[in-house]
């Protein structure tokens, strides 16, 4: 199957991925976004898929693990984010404790490590920290998932080593 045939037969299930998306995402435009997500992956991995398989099939498995991936990401982000208006006490102390001015000092000091990290280092360990798992990661650089691995393992070594002053200096203010 040609490319152009692939992308005609790929419109051609645009409307059935629509309504898919929609049980999913239960808003229109939350399932226009993940219908371009699944139409851009599918289009993207073209050379992945098997000709004489169930196309159909194939675009909502990438459908709902997107979806997935998506969901989960959002979890872990909000995770971290504390949606209160009200600030609890102790958490309204401590960001009146560490808001220094050497936080600023400290991110252009993380800013840059990051610049002196190699870009097979540097991509990889930015995708994971992003929250990207390390087989989407595999899939987007189009290398082994033992590489990535290894490759975000090197740049947090280079990063522990260059801010190796902070990882001090917190250390000592725990044991204060």
């Amino acid at each position: 199957m040609t490319k152009n045939e692939f992308n005609l037969q790929l419109n051609d299930h645009s409307v059935s991925l629509q309504s898919f998306a929609l049980n999913f995402t239960k808003d229109i435009e939350d399932a226009n976004d993940l219908v371009q997500d699944t139409m851009l992956k599918a289009v993207t991995y073209y050379s992945k898929f098997k000709e004489g398989t169930n196309l159909k099939g194939w675009l909502f498995t990438i459908m709902k693990n997107t979806f997935i991936n998506n969901y989960r990401r959002l979890v872990k982000t909000n995770a971290l984010i504390t949606k209160s208006d009200d600030i609890s006490s102790a958490n309204l102390h401590y960001s009146a404790a560490k808001n220094t001015s050497d936080s600023k000092f400290i991110i252009g000091d993380i800013n840059k490590a990051l610049s002196t990290l190699q870009p097979e280092y540097y991509i990889p360990f930015i995708k994971y920290f992003e929250g990207y798992k390390y087989h989407e990661i595999a899939e987007m650089l189009e290398i082994p998932i033992g590489t990535v691995k290894t490759r975000i393992h090197v740049a947090r070594q280079i990063l522990k080593k260059y801010l190796k002053t902070y990882s001090k200096e917190i250390l000592g203010a725990e044991v204060v």
